[in-house]
């Protein structure tokens, strides 16, 4: 139900001279004139009902929440689109998304959010082809496809017990609800890898290099809750990517947004609360905004830290302190059409537990738009930063390795497009964690991101939302 305040508790004037500016949905207070004696005028402040700090999933997905419920605010989001980090770059005709990035359909807070049909989503192959002993092995789901889970019966990926247990994994996190697994006793997923009773090779074959790149982790010692998450939404859905890339994901929620709400190339230097429940923010120009309702800070976790330098905030709970972050790597590379090894679009993994490659595949393959007509793009990804090792050496060794895989003849011609580096690409979600943290920071201010909740697109999401409800609450009580 949308909160509704009366006037005397709502958009409060500054000054006597301030006046609302309806096309820019916020209120200019503007600064007397001055003469020679007078002295330097403060700097001119705004004001809006609501600023969201932060134009990716989480800061969009709030922003929407706010709009549904028709209370104006501004997004404001320092680089030049929107997104944060699911975006995607257009090079020599070739769609690149910044780091290894897939969107799997059954995440159920994007299933409410976003219009499937509209980002036309191409998927990939339901399962993996690995690289072990010098060759490939598949390993399939056999609900979508049967045959090949029985011919790889008798793979080295594991023994026909593993592959027993994968099913028996997946009646277990079917029968149980999203929020009934993100409230879970916890382990690492290793271990609880150990305790259901899956062999050393279907670990290092399967699920370090499987699990290990969608969670940037190849030990693997990522919570069980969000394996057993990430299981159930790839038992529900399909791995897919946007015929346009996976920044059409973002562009989809700001396009519902109103034109004059989002605000690019806007960098917040600080956000000060006064122990108020409103709260105002610093730009790097030097204005002011002041929010009337509260300010929802949806920036990636140091980020946060930088922005509320000097504020007093709760320390984390022991064992939650000092977790590095996951970082990757990602490779593109333009290929001949002639010169791509297979035309299927599935996601090769690397079993072999040796070189730097964790997965890669040609994602021309899983959606065609990815690439010019007569060219195929390759994604290779590392976990991992490599800070010690030029991009000429790392892509040096990246060919090398993947002739190993394909045959020289076939990789030599491929062509370096672009290399990402990714500092942040996940919070590190080891346990002890906490999926459901209070959004709530001080009086007027609010955090969202995948930090908060999951390291998952849907986690962003879920945040956003969360972030918006408790604001919508707290304002409530207040005027009781």
């Amino acid at each position: 139900m949308p909160l509704t305040l009366p006037p005397s508790s709502s958009f409060s004037f500054l000054s006597p001279t301030a006046k609302y500016t309806h096309s820019h949905r916020f209120f200019t207070i503007p600064h007397a004139s001055t003469t020679q004696l007078a002295p330097k005028p403060p700097p001119v402040i705004k004001t809006a009902p609501v600023i969201v700090i932060g134009a990716g999933l989480a800061g969009l997905a709030a922003a929407t929440r706010l709009n549904s419920d028709n209370i104006p605010f501004l997004l404001l989001e320092a680089s030049d689109g929107v997104g944060g980090r699911v975006r995607t770059d257009v090079v020599d005709g070739f769609l690149l998304d910044r780091g290894f990035q897939i969107f799997i359909t059954a995440y159920p807070e994007a299933q409410k959010l976003l219009n499937y049909n509209e980002l036309n989503l191409r998927k990939f192959y339901s399962g993996a082809r690995i690289y072990y002993d010098g060759k490939f092995h598949t390993v399939a789901d056999p609900l979508r496809h049967f045959s090949d889970s029985l011919l790889s019966l008798g793979n080295p990926i594991g023994s026909v017990l593993d592959k027993l247990l994968i099913a028996l994994t997946r009646v277990r996190v079917l029968s149980k609800s999203y929020e009934d697994i993100m409230s879970a006793n916890e382990v690492s997923t290793i271990q609880l890898l150990k305790n259901i009773g899956f062999s050393d090779s279907m670990i290092g074959r399967f699920f370090r290099p499987f699990f290990g790149g969608i969670f940037f982790d190849p030990q693997l010692e990522t919570t069980s809750r969000l394996f057993d998450f990430v299981f159930k939404c790839l038992a529900l859905g399909d791995n897919t990517l946007p015929a346009k890339g996976i920044g059409e994901i973002p562009i989809q929620l700001a396009a519902k947004l109103p034109s004059d709400s989002l605000l690019l190339n806007t960098k917040v230097v600080s956000v000060d609360s006064d122990d108020s429940n409103s709260p105002s923010v610093t730009l790097e120009s030097g204005e002011i905004l002041k929010s009337e309702l509260g300010v929802i800070m949806a920036v990636e976790q140091p980020a946060v830290d930088k922005i509320l330098a000097g504020k007093k905030q709760s320390p984390p709970p022991p064992g939650q302190r000092n977790k590095p972050a996951r970082s990757t790597v990602c490779l593109y590379f333009s290929v001949d059409q002639d010169q791509v090894p297979v035309q299927d679009p599935v996601l090769f993994l690397n079993g072999s537990g040796k070189g730097i490659i964790n997965n890669m595949f040609f994602a021309t393959n899983v959606a065609p738009s990815y690439g010019p007509s007569n060219k195929a793009l390759a994604s290779v990804s590392l976990i991992g930063l490599y800070e010690n090792t030029a991009d000429g050496d790392l892509r040096a060794e990246v060919l090398k390795e993947l002739s190993g895989w394909f045959g020289a003849s076939k990789v030599e011609s491929w062509r370096h497009l672009r290399t990402y580096r990714i500092g942040f690409a996940q919070p590190n979600q080891s346990p002890p964690t906490d999926l459901m943290k209070n959004p709530n920071i001080g009086p007027g201010l609010y955090l969202c991101g995948d930090y908060m909740t999951s390291a998952t697109f849907d986690g962003a999401l879920v945040s956003g939302r969360r972030a918006v409800e408790a604001l919508l609450k707290d304002r409530a009580l207040a005027l009781v």
